[in-house]
């Protein structure tokens, strides 16, 4: 089985008037933890598009128009090698599956990017798991403190002795981090001894 460990950066948080500015993810076999492949990319937002983006959202990142238009491409060219390295690899559903801190979040700003009909047509992987119910399984029943348990990637992170992600938040950065934590809270059993508990 394969893991796609995914993260964006938008220019908010309302997928009907935001969008993608950069996606960012790293495919690995889930049980020897081994990279099959990596993909980054900025994307150029239409003139309307940018114009909707949220202040905060892109001081969050650091994102600047002059960071798109100097080193992203457009929309159609981002679902075509995406769609091209999908295939190369055959992340289908059944053999892949897409795991994110929130994706609830990333997944319908993915589908903005490449539409739903299509990834079905394609056999997209169907699940996106998330570290932070995966950490919530592992932990919640020993935790007595029930009312102060945070599960963000940083807490989560914090409570292995990772450190923070660092800031502002890029979307390769973010997958990186994703993944240290991911061996922490759940591990690669063909190549870890066992994950930490």
């Amino acid at each position: 089985m394969l893991g796609i460990f995914l993260d964006t950066e938008t220019n908010g948080l309302n997928w009907s008037k935001h969008v993608i500015l950069e996606i960012a993810f790293i495919i690995k076999n889930l049980n020897t933890g081994k990279t099959i492949d990596t993909f980054e990319t900025m994307i150029i937002p239409t003139k309307d598009e940018w114009e909707r983006s949220n202040a905060e959202s892109l001081s969050y990142t650091g994102i600047s128009l002059n960071h798109l238009e100097s080193k992203g491409i457009s929309k159609s060219k981002a679902c075509k090698e995406i769609i091209a390295l999908f295939k190369k690899h055959s992340l289908e559903r059944g053999k892949a599956v897409f795991i994110c801190q929130n994706p609830s979040f990333d997944r319908i700003f993915f589908n903005g990017l490449i539409d739903v009909e299509t990834q079905e047509r394609l056999h997209f992987p169907y699940y996106w798991l998330d570290l932070a119910s995966m950490f919530w399984s592992k932990h919640i029943s020993k935790n007595a403190a029930f009312d102060t348990f945070s599960i963000s990637k940083d807490a989560i992170g914090n409570y292995y002795g990772i450190e923070p992600e660092q800031k502002p938040h890029r979307a390769l950065q973010g997958v990186e981090h994703l993944i240290t934590c991911y061996r922490s809270v759940v591990g690669f059993p063909g190549k870890d001894s066992q994950a930490h508990v």
